[in-house]
């Protein structure tokens, strides 16, 4: 269903901008205010108007600080959480794609090591990567830096340039804990054979780009003749956005999605909801909602392909350079990503043409 906006009076937003204005507080307060603000329905350019700070740095800021909060949550110590109320909203940024029990793990090694932006965005890929394994690599531990240090570790292995080379050994043998990873990683100093790494197939990933590629479904009262009670009869389709996901009345939920090949093909398709900073291989920038259709046919596995895979009691998209052990509950056909709309009010607005 459409989001309602919640409320906010207007002497509360007058001081949430102003302090805004004034930069007041630490980066964490200015995230949460701009939260706020969206929520109560002020658009981001409007915020922006009044304070200064752009649209993007108003998202970095909010996602920024609901990772600041979730690390509060999981009981981060006092330094940790003094260390990231610094300038450093960038680098807390970077661990949004992790779960909580992983922000804390990412969060104490950035803190422990004075890592940077670009350190930070690197542990927290290896840390997602590796939580994908049902069970840790020979030779390294399930401990947060044997995991960043595999991650350094698989690199090394398929670089043909030696200084390259040892400066993945060297970052791996900074952040491995366990003896077994480090004679792992050591290893590597005296066994120079070249194991390339398997590159991930494309991601089967589109955006709706046309007003005509956003569908509407709309209830079917029947044929004519009909009567009042009739017409009148179907229960009210509600519209989520931003796929245009429909629920009525009655039981279940639909979504309109174009008849491309691809979704034409499947022969039972289901469509999930996730975020596409959550299914791998994923752009490094993007970070919005997903419609993912799956076949849930399409159970045999082949490297070219994303499957969606039974993991315990859940469900997760991944991908396998070699066939894997955990069940196949269908293939990825597609990858929805929700249209830009760099002027929602355009499309409402009847079109008009000089006399």
């Amino acid at each position: 269903m459409t989001n309602t906006p919640s409320p906010l009076s207007d002497d509360a937003a007058r001081e949430l901008l102003q302090k805004l204005r004034r930069k007041e507080g630490t980066w964490v307060d200015w995230g949460k205010a701009c939260q706020k603000l969206q929520s109560a329905g002020f658009q981001a350019n409007a915020i922006f108007e009044e304070t200064g700070i752009e649209a993007s740095q108003q998202n970095l800021v909010i996602v920024a600080a609901q990772v600041y909060e979730s690390l509060v949550r999981t009981g981060a110590s006092a330094p940790i959480q003094q260390y990231f109320q610094g300038p450093r909203s960038d680098v807390i940024y970077e661990l949004r794609i992790l779960n909580q029990d992983q922000r804390l793990a990412a969060a104490t090694m950035v803190q422990e090591k004075q890592l940077d932006i670009d350190a930070a965005r690197e542990i927290a890929r290896a840390l997602k990567e590796f939580a994908r394994f049902s069970r840790p690599p020979q030779g390294f531990s399930d401990r947060a830096g044997d995991a960043i240090a595999y991650y350094y570790w698989k690199l090394a292995r398929g670089k043909k340039d030696l200084q390259a080379r040892s400066r993945l050994i060297a970052q791996g043998l900074r952040f491995a804990e366990s003896n077994e990873a480090r004679k792992k990683i050591e290893q590597l100093l005296s066994d120079f054979t070249i194991v390339p790494t398997a590159r991930a197939p494309m991601l089967p990933l589109y955006r709706l780009e046309a007003e005509e590629q956003i569908p509407r479904l709309v209830p079917v009262a029947g044929e004519m003749p009909l009567t009042l009670a009739e017409v009148e009869a179907p229960g009210a389709i509600a519209t989520q956005d931003p796929f245009g996901i429909s629920e009525y009345d009655g039981k279940g939920a639909w979504v309109s999605v174009p008849g491309w090949q691809a979704v034409l093909k499947a022969a039972d398709p289901v469509a999930l909801i996730t975020r596409l900073e959550d299914i791998p291989n994923a752009p490094e920038e993007a970070f919005e909602p997903a419609l993912v259709v799956v076949d849930r046919t399409a159970r045999e596995w082949n490297a070219n392909g994303y499957f969606l895979m039974v993991k315990g009691d859940r469900v997760d998209i991944e991908w396998y350079p070699e066939p894997p052990a955990d069940p196949i509950a269908g293939q990825v056909v597609l990858i929805l990503r929700p249209k830009k709309i760099l002027d929602e009010g355009n499309i409402l607005e009847p079109w008009q043409m000089d006399d």
